[in-house]
């Protein structure tokens, strides 16, 4: 059963690598001459050419919430299933390490989970600034 919970979270990271590669744009540059002279020009022009839009800041940032967030409910109610038909079908003597793998599982529930409402709250607040 570790093999398959294994074997799941593999395919689920997979997964979730393959989207991510979709969706990035990635520039280059041909050589060091061409990044000191956008970086010259980048000093020299005040930062004017490049500012970050704070909508687009909070668009990204609101993408990649969702995103993690989907992802870490999806794991946590697959590995809740796991271990829940685990102990439906377990003996006297395996229920006992069962419910022993259920305070880690809670405890990354609450970390993972509580870093999400940490995040959001943060973002909320120097949205607000």
């Amino acid at each position: 059963m570790v093999k398959k919970m294994i074997f799941v979270m593999v395919v689920i990271i997979i997964l979730f690598v393959g989207f991510n590669m979709s969706y990035t744009e990635a520039q280059a540059t041909d050589t060091v001459d061409e990044v000191m002279t956008g970086a010259d020009n980048f000093l020299r022009s005040g930062s004017n050419e490049i500012v970050i839009k704070e909508i687009e800041l909070q668009k990204t940032s609101n993408f990649i919430f969702n995103l993690l967030l989907s992802f870490a409910i999806i794991a946590a109610v697959i590995i809740g299933m796991i271990i829940g038909i685990q102990f439906m079908m377990a003996g006297v003597e395996e229920k006992a390490k069962i419910k022993e793998s259920l305070m880690p599982y809670f405890v990354g529930c609450v970390v993972v989970f509580g870093a999400f409402g940490i995040w959001k709250l943060a973002v909320t607040i120097v949205s607000k600034l």
